[in-house]
């Protein structure tokens, strides 16, 4: 979230400050592959509901533990730098532990929706942290408000409010919803983006 990374209505992530290393501030496709970034969730390390560690909101916009990584849905299948089409399939892995952005057909501790967590091992999981980006364009922009629906359970992943209390009070649940709202649209907060090398093979001839 912006500036003071205060909490809106919408529940929204916002850029604060993205810096592209050799882009110039032009507009194009603003995450890549491999890229680093931050959104509003937070792996903690307390276990809740299916034992599995939990992903929390929270509203510091400093915190290096907030920072996921974008993966294409199989290994290789997503080139560092490559632009994340609309509707492609992904997976978000959290850059401190390795462990995926997972959901499953479990409740939610607090508001008894569907349990989202963080799952596997060294960026290894299962086909349950596989999402699939919904925006409105051709690209996921810089800017896009976007949806991640998950493929396996079909929910978006939302956050509604709820807080946790000890021993990580304040942070809210992060859980999947069956249906497209306002809960679940999510914009990046910062970020580190890749701009998509030359192509060697298109190059003027002498």
């Amino acid at each position: 979230m912006a500036g003071g990374a205060r909490w809106r209505r919408r529940t929204i992530l916002e850029v604060a400050e993205v810096r592209v290393p050799g882009a110039g501030g032009a507009a194009g496709p603003g995450w890549g592959c491999g890229a680093l970034e931050a959104w509003q969730g937070e792996e903690d390390a307390e276990a809740w509901g299916s034992g599995q560690q939990s992903v929390t909101g929270v509203e510091a916009s400093d915190d290096a533990n907030s920072y996921w990584r974008i993966r294409g849905k199989n290994d290789g299948s997503c080139q560092r730098g490559t632009p994340v089409k609309c509707g492609q399939a992904i997976r978000l892995t959290h850059v401190n532990t390795g462990k995926n952005l997972h959901t499953h057909h479990f409740p939610s501790p607090l508001s008894n929706n569907q349990e989202v967590s963080a799952f596997g091992d060294d960026g290894e999981g299962d086909d349950l942290d596989i999402w699939i980006v919904q925006c409105s364009g051709t690209y996921w922009e810089r800017e896009d408000a976007v949806r991640f629906k998950h493929v396996g359970t079909e929910v978006f992943l939302s956050i509604t409010g709820e807080q946790y209390g000890h021993p990580i009070r304040g942070q809210r649940e992060v859980h999947g919803m069956s249906t497209a709202n306002h809960h679940n649209y999510w914009k990046a907060m910062e970020g580190v983006f890749i701009k998509p090398s030359m192509d060697p093979a298109k190059h003027d001839e002498l």
